[in-house]
């Protein structure tokens, strides 16, 4: 399954030359258990989560060291219907295309701030070569004219609503003028993504400003088991 794809496992994407559909849920399995990582990640798909997404850190593009190849393969087995979607927070993006494919990958996001719009492009060229789809995030404290040239590239924009690294941090409302400033340049067929301190108190700015795919971590995993299809409910809304 891919960002434009009909549906996934849970009957949410839109297909190419449809309108976006609802308000999607990517819970960031950064703050799951790890000692009990598939059954989180398919506990939070059955309380109604649209797919999962994947922060991967090189402990150099940010200030920690998280998951690799391995773990999607491991998310895979465990979620063989789920939209994986791979965030790729490293000073070299390019290199870990093909392991992540491998490892069951759906979707994979680069950074602006590693790569030029030219090495943006073959990234997505390698990537779509092996099915996946393509998107490109923005910092908090990056100038949003770096972004523009990636924009005809991808398949979706994520806009980071912390600094990235670690899981917990207060949201940046200051990001939501980039969200304003990039839905209206955006075609009928790519998402705008935000991460970083959503939670239902926070995400309805989100919604507002024009994101469609909503990233929550803490607000999701640090809840009980029994209250998580309540609070995607709440972030959906």
């Amino acid at each position: 399954m891919r960002f434009n794809d009909s549906t996934n496992a849970e009957g949410g994407l839109s297909a190419r030359g449809a309108d976006l559909p609802r308000t999607l849920i990517a819970p960031s399995i950064l703050s799951a258990d790890f000692g009990h990582l598939a059954r989180d990640c398919q506990q939070i798909l059955a309380a109604g989560a649209d797919l999962l997404h994947l922060d991967v850190m090189d402990g150099h593009f940010v200030p920690n060291l998280t998951m690799g190849p391995d773990v999607c393969k491991g998310v895979r087995a465990a979620c063989p219907g789920a939209l994986l979607d791979v965030h790729l927070m490293v000073a070299d993006p390019a290199r870990f295309i093909q392991p992540f494919a491998k490892a069951g990958a759906n979707h994979v996001t680069y950074h602006c701030e590693v790569l030029s719009p030219a090495a943006g492009a073959e990234f997505a060229k390698q990537a779509r070569d092996l099915g996946l789809t393509v998107g490109v995030a923005i910092n908090p404290p990056t100038k949003i004219d770096l972004l523009w040239p990636h924009l005809d590239i991808v398949d979706l924009v994520l806009v980071m609503s912390v600094n990235p690294g670690f899981s917990g941090q207060a949201f940046i409302p200051e990001v939501l003028d980039k969200c304003r400033a990039i839905k209206p340049k955006l075609n009928a067929h790519q998402h705008l993504q935000m991460d970083g301190g959503l939670n239902p108190t926070t995400a309805p700015s989100a919604r507002e400003a024009g994101c469609n795919v909503i990233v929550a971590a803490t607000a999701l995993f640090g809840a009980p088991a029994d209250q998580r299809a309540g609070i995607i409910t709440q972030l959906r809304r």
